[in-house]
């Protein structure tokens, strides 16, 4: 039962990450993409009516692992309170940014929330992808359960290394580039005209960009984790999912060049979503790794619940799913097709 609420958590942060990714990624790249205010209105028209839905995914998987595995969650958010601080007052950075650039109709007023949501949105990519960083390199786990650690130290991962290091940071600019492409992805599929074509050929070039960071990556984890590349070499099924990040990455370029927008939006929300189907496959059955001593390792048998409650749990997500699914298909139904703006447009 541990396992499969491994598989749901797993899920939900995926989805959080391809649905919020694209409005993240929109963020970051708005400012290079557009030439003129109707321009950045037609991107915040873009993501305007989903960037807030798209959040809750994050808070259902904070909620799924409260009660699936109280005390991954506990070692966790102690473990990484400061970073985890900073990513909550940059959601309400990019928050504020997005309903208040409106509000008074003035240059300078529009230029510094653009700035603001760009910036937070940037950021907020950097800090999530070397969370993740950490995921993989590991924790200091002692012989407590738990640990501490500050923002940065030397910049090398070690045993008792900072949340901030050469690899952690390398996971962070690779989130930077990839979420920076999928955000453009999204407006090559949504903005119309000279917008959309010059947000497919960022894109593309982003995509090119994270590829090549890709594979810096897997470099860098064999030298700082080789058990993760090593448990990847026996699993069949992770080889496939990495072979469908390959394909996927490979899907943007060939749908780009066919003209075939939707699909290479899919493309580069199957590549996010295959890459980390491919990062829970290699850390399973492991939440958190201890840097410190293998024996610390916070595993599944010793962060979960007991199982008839994650059995009880489960008979109340399933429908939750469904409706979450059904709200979703229906936002993106009514808002579907080019993004069209008006005199009256705010």
């Amino acid at each position: 039962m541990a396992s499969a609420w491994f598989v749901l958590l797993g899920f939900m942060l995926i989805v959080y990450v391809v649905l919020d990714g694209f409005d993240l990624g929109a963020g970051i790249v708005h400012l290079w993409l557009t030439r003129s205010e109707r321009e950045r209105r037609t991107v915040f028209a873009a993501i305007g009516p989903v960037w807030d839905g798209n959040e809750v995914w994050l808070i259902a998987a904070g909620g799924l692992m409260v009660f699936a595995f109280p005390r991954a969650y506990a070692v966790a958010f102690s473990g990484f309170y400061l970073p985890l601080m900073m990513v909550l007052w940059l959601l309400v950075l990019r928050g504020l940014s997005i309903e208040l650039r409106s509000h008074h109709d003035n240059p300078l007023w529009r230029q510094f929330f653009d700035v603001a949501f760009a910036g937070a949105s940037a950021l907020l990519a950097v800090v999530l992808g070397a969370a993740l960083g950490n995921v993989l390199r590991g924790v200091p786990i002692d012989e407590t359960g738990y640990f501490a650690g500050p923002l940065f130290t030397d910049f090398t991962p070690g045993p008792r290394p900072g949340a901030l290091d050469w690899y952690t940071v390398t996971l962070g600019v690779f989130a930077l580039v990839a979420l920076g492409a999928h955000g453009a992805m999204y407006l090559c599929w949504k903005a119309a005209g000279e917008l959309g074509t010059r947000a497919g050929r960022l894109g593309r070039q982003l995509w090119a960009a994270a590829a090549v960071l890709a594979i810096v990556v897997a470099g860098e984890t064999w030298i700082v984790r080789p058990q993760l590349v090593s448990a990847l070499a026996e699993r069949p099924l992770a080889w496939l999912l990495a072979a469908l990040a390959v394909a996927s990455i490979a899907g943007v370029f060939v749908a780009l060049r066919r003209g075939r927008e939707l699909a290479g939006f899919l493309a580069s929300a199957a590549a996010l979503a295959t890459l980390l189907a491919t990062v829970a496959a290699a850390v399973y059955p492991h939440v958190l790794a201890s840097s410190l001593d293998p024996r610390f390792d916070l595993d599944l048998a010793s962060a979960a619940n007991g199982d008839h409650g994650l059995a009880i749990g489960l008979a109340w997500w399933i429908p939750a799913l469904v409706l979450a699914l059904g709200y979703f298909a229906f936002l993106f139904r009514s808002f579907r097709g080019k993004v069209e703006l008006d005199d009256d447009h705010a």
